[in-house]
């Protein structure tokens, strides 16, 4: 695979997680599990459908799932997640993340993109509807759409 040295983290973005993975996590050469990698993409991207949804979130579908690069132990990995789609009950998140390698010549590489759908449950974990934005929300929610190139649709 190609190495790209010439990505950068997304400006003006924060990332939902920051972790590092550590032996335990990969196999014997190094390189960090599939699996691990999808469930801490998992977490990133139920953190703001948990905050859209103000409250219980259960993941329902991966769309999407693409291994660009490998992720060895000792990368600083960041999960950056954007709701992308809105529906009555559920929402779309995508999570891209980045390795930092080599502390101190810092080397970025885009190692993951995925699309998770999310639906909002109640005490039962029955699905429930999704709460209104209030006005100010929609706003910043609009705002942060449009920056993604997306708009609010129906599921």
């Amino acid at each position: 695979m190609p190495q790209s040295n010439n990505a950068q983290l997304p400006p003006g973005k924060f990332p939902q997680l920051r972790v590092m993975p550590m032996p335990a996590d990969a196999n014997i050469h190094g390189d960090v599990f599939g699996g691990w990698i999808m469930a801490q993409v998992d977490i990133a991207g139920s953190l703001p459908a948990t905050r859209r949804a103000n409250g219980r979130v259960a993941t329902i579908a991966v769309n999407s799932f693409l291994f660009k690069h490998p992720v060895f132990v000792g990368d600083l990995l960041s999960f950056y997640a954007d709701i992308v789609k809105v529906g009555n009950t559920s929402i779309t998140v995508n999570v891209e993340v980045y390795a930092e390698r080599n502390r101190l010549q810092t080397e970025i590489v885009k190692v993951t993109e995925a699309t998770l759908t999310y639906v909002a449950t109640d005490d039962s974990r029955k699905p429930r509807a999704l709460p209104p934005l209030a006005p100010e929300d929609q706003v910043e929610a609009l705002s942060n759409l449009q920056e993604l190139g997306g708009g609010w649709h129906a599921v």
